[in-house]
């Protein structure tokens, strides 16, 4: 099954910070963060039935594994272990739009995106994966939603 993944950039600087991407997916009934590479010494995943939920935990393992790694007398770069890092969350859609649910309706993304909301759906399960210009779609219809809701005073 192709994946409905956010384009995964290498770790960067930022801010003399160093950047580490994080996977958010979802996973059934919950919501997955991922993030794995030589960078930082192995593989970090953390599930969690909330979108904060997955965030804090991911946080409170990784710092964990960093602890883990310095213990065991691993390798780590410099930077990783006087925390010099920022961590970066993105989103499959699948996980984008189950976040929503609470805040917009898929009808309103539907009408937005002129992507049907059945599809949408089959988005949200994991069912199907969207081609980037779908993806494109969705994510520009939930930055005109957005955009909207700012102008209501």
């Amino acid at each position: 099954m192709a994946s409905s993944r956010v384009e995964i950039r290498p770790c960067t600087k930022m801010n003399n910070m160093e950047k580490i991407n994080v996977q958010i997916s979802w996973s059934g009934n919950n919501y997955c963060a991922t993030a794995s590479g030589e960078r930082i010494n192995g593989c970090v995943i953390t599930t969690n039935k909330t979108l904060d939920g997955v965030k804090k935990d991911f946080k409170e393992a990784f710092e964990f594994h960093i602890e883990g790694s310095l213990h065991n007398g691993d390798s780590i770069p410099e930077w990783l272990s006087k925390g010099e890092y920022e961590l970066y969350f993105e989103f499959d859609i699948s996980a984008l739009l189950h976040s929503l649910d609470r805040i917009v309706t898929r009808a309103a993304i539907a009408r937005a995106s002129g992507i049907n909301e059945r599809q949408l759906g089959h988005y949200a399960s994991g069912f199907r994966s969207p081609r980037p210009p779908q993806r494109e779609k969705i994510i520009n219809a939930i930055h005109d939603i957005g955009r909207e809701l700012i102008l209501v005073v």
